[in-house]
């Protein structure tokens, strides 16, 4: 009897290490973004564009489908020259992704 309230006890606790392990992997994003998850555009502020690394920094809200809380940050560019015509200090929308296992900007266009 003691026994199976041990290995009840045992288990129950490593489920419940590996229910928070899980809630803390953060690739469940790559095949949110690969499945097509929401297609909606984020809100963001330019704060540096890199050309020469094709990356740049957003202070942005939130990405719904990164489920990413509102921050800045540096992402890389699809390519680079969607980058082109921007500067710092332009308001942006834009949709990222993980790609390659790098946050990447898919989507940029100028906030209206």
């Amino acid at each position: 009897m003691n026994q199976i309230v041990l290995r009840t006890a045992m288990v129950f606790a490593l489920a419940s290490g590996l229910q928070s392990a899980i809630a803390q992997d953060h690739s469940a994003h790559a095949v949110l973004a690969a499945k097509g998850g929401s297609q909606s555009l984020s809100d963001g502020v330019i704060k540096k564009i890199d050309t020469a690394k094709g990356s740049l920094s957003i202070a942005h809200g939130e990405i719904a489908n990164l489920k990413m809380s509102p921050m800045t940050m540096t992402f890389s560019a699809k390519d680079a020259a969607m980058l082109k015509g921007f500067k710092e200090g332009d308001k942006v929308r834009f949709r990222a992704a993980e790609v390659k296992g790098k946050l990447t900007i898919v989507t940029l266009d100028a906030a209206k």
